[in-house]
This record gives structure tokens, C-alpha cells and sequence, in this order.
């Protein structure tokens, strides 16, 4: 397979469609959420503007694992999940196999019994949801890593019907399926405000121009937050720094995805592996971490020795301390200063993967890395989540908050939200994932686990 380049505000802008007069349905951010809500609502018969601010998938929706898992996933998520499989499958038959999805099986992998016991939980959910997670022997792991392995692992969970795919490939394919079917994308194309009347959303004004329309799907991950507020709109969003690299072609010992608590690998179509530091991930303090500190505090009790903090957000991120929180129609957005979001890799963090890898597998030998990168994961107090009307602003509906599973589960969400859109019977519970349930006095419950 052809070696993909990974997407940056370097990368050429290739949607580039006249701004409408009038559309159904604008959607605000063209990652993984947006893409496959936009193909979906063209698909039913909707006339769809989707505006990227700087590149289709410049952002996390391209800068993930790429693992597209039913595993570890919490409950009410599940069952989206479990349908966002074959989304995927379809999707990728259509594009004859160019967004890389394949059924690998993905694995946890645990040295202690204390590590095993926590999956016991998932275990008698897969059962509830009839997929076929199971328990992992040792022997059972040495196997899956072709014996190249002798590490301390004493068992784990795996579930063999679980995919990947390749995120710098898939997303950009995605949207010109639905660019070919109807949908129209600009990049390079901020929104600056909805456009409001009555107490409801008429269009929304570009830097290029105001569009008309009746309803708008806010999808635009770790910026989402930040436009909401503008509007009055408040949810407790934050974002963590997430580490990736990616090895030279080594020698393909392991097909599938799999994860301890300090490494994260996944087998690659260009020959080479996906690393990264287990759930690790470092946060910058800004106003808003401290606005939402509360909210957050059970999800910081449970993750605060894998989280790295920092002082200081550079400028240009949506929770820095310098970020304008207000501009008006006519002025320079923060989604125009910033195109696309792109944090530096820890690289120490980087030496450390090819430390854990070496260890893990020292027939293979200490990999080459061939790049790394880093992406901003949008996060929700809960770690489930947004998606839903948002009742006070008619005409809006959030899709936010994915915290890192927006990749595997984007086509089901996508799928949702055009129901939404259109009126249709959403076939879920949908209640985990409702707008106001950081208001009703609701106890929150952490999601699932990586």
C-alpha cells in the first residue's frame, strides 16, 4: 500500500465549493462526526454545506490510533458502536478498500490481577450485547505476537471481530464520496457566528459570506466549546494532548491492536506499527479548565497519574489564555487564526514507546520512528459524548465531546444525526448522551475505559 502523507495546513486544500445562498443543513467542522452526518443527509434527500475551517480531517479525525473498537467501550455506547462496524465495512466497500478497514481483533493486555479484575465489568457487558469479547491467557497473547514477545503480561480481554483503519486515508475518503453524491465542502472556511432570529438559527455567517439555513450540526471537536460560548451556549469541554508516532515497516509479527498501560500498537497497511503511550496525555491549564474544575474532578481522581499537566497553553489553542472569547460577524475569528490545530509531539514520550516497545519485543529490536505527531482529543467530564438538540437555541444540534472514540463510532453518530436532522426515529437510547445533563442534577458516571 502506498505510503499516505499525514494531513497539516500544508496539505493542498481540495474542496473548494462556492458558498450557497441557501442550504437544509450546515455543518460546522469536517472530521470523522461531520463527514459521515453530512453523507448521510445528502443520502436523505437534504441539501447539506459542510464548512472545515482549515482541513477535512486536519484534526484529531485523522491524528487517532485508527482502531475501530466495540471494546472498552461504555455501555450506552456500545450498541452504536456495534452498528458503526458495518457502517464502516460499507463505506469502505463502496470506496473499493481505500479507507484500510479491516478486522484485526483488539487486545488488552494486563500484568497484575488487580488490571484483570478491572475488565470484569466490560466482559459481562459484551455478554449482555452478544459480541465476543473473552478473557486472554498468556499463552494466548505469546501466540497473537507470533512468540516474538516473553513480557509480563499474565492475561487481558480481547475481542477478535474489532477493525482499524487508516485515519489519514479514510475521513478525506469519505468526504469525496459525499462530495460526489451531492454535499457541498469548503475548506479554508470558518464559521464566525450562527445567524439568529427570533430566538432561532436562520444561517450562520462565514468569513466568506453568510448561508442560510434551518438547522446547523456543531461538529467541530476540541473548537466546539469555544464557538458554543459565543452564543451563550455553555459545556464543560476540555481538551488533552495526545501523542502518536508511527515506525518504519518492521517485520509483521502482529496483525492486530492492542494496548498495556504504557504502550499502544497497531499494525499499519504501509508495513510499519502505530504507537502511543498507553492512555497518557498532557493538559494545559486555561480559564476554562479552571471554570469546569468541579465537573471534572471524579475523571482527574481516576487519570491523574497518566495525565501530564502544563501551565500553559500555546497561543492560538482554543483554551489559552491569550483566546479572544468573544468577536464579532466582521471580525477575525480564533478559527481563522488557528486553521488547523497542531501540537508538538512529546518526544520524550516518543524515546519512551520505542523504550516499552523494545522491551515488550526485543526479537524486533528498538523500531525506527518515521514520524510523530499530536492531536487535541475534545474530552467531556464523563467521557461519553454530546449528541443532542440543543433545546434553548433552536435549530442546533450538538455533536461533541467524542473523547477519542470519534473515529471507530463516527459513522454511527453520523448516522444518528442525520435522523436527528430529518425527524427520524433514532433507533438508541440516546439519553447517556443528552445536552443538558450536566445541568438536571444528575449524578455523572465515568465511561468506559480507553
Amino acid at each position: 500500500m502506498q505510503d499516505t502523507p499525514r494531513i497539516t495546513i500544508n496539505t493542498p486544500v481540495v474542496f473548494r465549493d462556492n458558498l450557497p445562498k441557501s442550504v437544509d443543513v450546515v455543518i460546522i467542522g469536517g472530521g470523522v462526526i461531520g463527514v459521515f452526518a453530512a453523507l448521510y443527509l445528502t443520502r436523505m434527500g437534504k441539501r447539506v454545506f459542510l464548512c472545515e475551517k482549515g482541513r477535512v480531517a486536519g484534526e484529531q479525525s485523522s491524528r487517532n490510533w485508527g482502531w475501530i473498537r466495540q471494546q472498552g467501550r461504555d455501555a450506552a455506547e456500545l450498541p452504536i458502536m456495534m452498528h458503526a462496524l458495518g457502517l464502516w465495512k460499507a463505506v469502505d466497500k463502496e470506496l473499493h478498500g481505500q479507507c484500510g478497514v479491516t478486522t484485526i481483533g483488539t487486545y488488552y493486555l494486563e500484568t497484575t490481577q488487580k488490571g484483570l479484575a478491572k475488565h470484569e465489568r466490560f466482559l459481562q457487558i459484551a455478554r449482555e450485547h452478544g459480541i465476543d469479547t473473552r478473557p486472554l491467557s498468556r499463552k494466548e497473547i505469546e501466540t497473537a505476537f507470533s512468540g516474538k514477545s516473553q513480557h509480563n503480561w499474565i492475561g487481558g480481554i480481547t475481542t477478535p471481530s474489532d477493525m482499524r483503519g487508516e485515519p489519514w486515508r479514510a475521513v478525506p475518503m469519505v468526504a469525496k464520496l459525499a462530495h460526489k453524491e451531492g454535499v457541498l465542502i469548503r475548506e479554508n472556511c470558518a464559521v464566525r457566528a450562527l445567524y439568529i432570529e427570533a430566538g432561532r438559527i436562520t444561517g450562520v455567517i462565514t468569513e466568506h459570506g453568510r448561508v442560510k439555513c434551518a438547522q446547523v450540526v456543531l461538529a467541530a471537536g476540541a473548537w466546539s466549546s469555544l464557538f458554543a460560548r459565543r452564543h451563550g451556549v455553555s459545556i464543560p469541554q476540555l481538551a488533552v494532548r495526545a501523542t502518536v508516532a508511527q515506525t518504519a515497516p518492521l517485520p509483521a509479527f502482529f496483525s492486530g491492536a492492542a494496548a498495556d498501560a504504557q504502550l499502544a500498537l497497531r499494525h499499519r497497511d504501509d508495513g510499519g506499527y502505530t504507537l502511543a503511550p498507553g492512555d497518557h496525555h498532557a493538559f494545559f491549564l486555561g480559564p476554562d479548565a479552571f471554570r469546569h474544575f468541579r465537573q471534572y474532578l471524579p475523571a482527574f481522581r481516576q487519570s491523574w497519574k497518566k495525565t501530564k499537566l502544563r501551565l500553559k497553553a500555546p497561543n492560538g489553542f482554543p483554551d489559552a489564555w491569550g483566546m479572544i472569547r468573544y468577536w464579532s460577524e466582521t471580525e477575525t475569528s480564533p478559527f481563522e487564526i488557528t486553521r488547523v490545530l497542531e501540537p508538538a509531539p512529546d518526544m520524550k514520550r516518543v524515546a519512551l514507546l520505542q523504550d516499552h516497545f523494545e522491551a515488550r519485543f526485543p526479537e524486533i529490536g528498538r523500531p525506527e520512528i518515521k514520524s510523530a505527531w499530536a492531536g487535541m482529543i475534545d474530552s467531556i467530564p464523563d467521557i461519553v459524548p454530546i449528541v443532542d438538540h440543543v433545546n434553548t437555541l433552536p435549530g442546533l444540534i450538538m455533536a461533541t465531546g467524542m473523547s477519542g472514540h470519534g473515529f471507530g463510532i463516527g459513522p454511527g453518530f453520523g448516522q444518528i444525526i442525520a435522523n436527528m436532522v430529518t425527524g427520524k426515529k433514532v433507533a438508541f437510547d440516546m439519553s447517556r448522551f443528552r445536552f443538558n445533563r450536566f445541568t438536571d442534577g444528575s449524578r455523572l458516571e465515568l465511561g468506559g475505559s480507553l
